[in-house]
């Protein structure tokens, strides 16, 4: 499996950087755009790289965030597979800016080849979307700055990842992991029936280290996974937290990285 860093928070050599996510997957016969980013940023990096995001076979939005998918403007004509609840407007509590999508689902739907589930998709048999992830564990999602189109609070239902199979070993890619990034490990280990982990990459929404970081920690070590490389939401003193804990790796643009 080879990941490519097309927009992320911070910029590797000559390529440029913005607030946002998008990765080109290439594994199993597929070749996958997970996110699109906040602008063209994506394009340029991918044209560095030398590489054809026409010859993307899908594209996956972990969820319906403008850092994540306002870049589904410059693209057009492919299929595009995402939970049922990106398309809301929403707002962060006490400021009326959209930070949801900037296009609106009628848009949307004039321009891709639409699949909601929130049940897990198997785009093929070794990489799965999975769909609406269980808030299951007692430190994770359990406070929000946002809310959604009817001023009610919003713990983003849409948020979601990608489970890819590499022989008997799981590889989660997280866009923000707004459910939790330790919730959708476990929701990959029992969506795929595997145990071991082999790495997971993306953003981690984790912000102090505090006890949610302590915790999505003690639940690493626990499960004894291979390679961690959080990302763009994940904020530099728990970034500092998992230096410490396991050396992580700092995940620019331009990176590319096999599993």
């Amino acid at each position: 499996m080879k990941l490519s860093v097309l927009t992320e928070n911070t910029a590797g050599a000559y390529f440029l950087a913005e607030h946002g996510l998008s990765y080109f997957i290439e594994y199993d016969n597929k070749k996958i755009l997970f996110d699109a980013g906040a602008s063209d940023v994506f394009l340029k990096n991918a044209e560095k790289l030398k590489i054809d995001i026409n010859s993307a076979d899908c594209i996956v939005l972990s969820h319906g965030h403008w850092d994540h998918g306002n870049g589904l403007k410059y693209l057009k004509n492919k299929p595009l597979i995402c939970h049922p609840d990106v398309f809301q407007k929403r707002h962060r509590v006490n400021k009326n800016e959209n930070i949801g999508l900037e296009l609106s689902c009628d848009e949307l739907n004039q321009k891709f080849d639409i699949r909601t589930s929130k049940e897990p998709v198997y785009i093929s048999s070794n990489i799965i979307f999975l769909g609406e992830i269980p808030r299951i564990n007692d430190f994770e999602s359990k406070s929000t700055s946002f809310v959604n189109e009817n001023g009610n609070k919003d713990f983003v239902p849409d948020d979601s990842a990608l489970a890819i199979i590499i022989g008997n070993e799981l590889v989660i890619v997280s866009g923000c992991a707004h459910s939790g990034i330790c919730n959708t490990t476990e929701y990959a280990k029992k969506v795929t029936g595997l145990k071991t982990v082999k790495a997971v990459i993306g953003g981690f929404h984790l912000i102090r280290n505090d006890r949610q970081t302590k915790e999505t920690i003690k639940y690493f070590k626990r499960i004894k996974v291979k390679q961690l490389l959080p990302s763009h939401c994940t904020q530099l003193p728990a970034l500092a937290a998992f230096y410490e804990e396991f050396k992580i790796n700092h995940v620019k643009t331009g990176m590319t990285f096999k599993f």
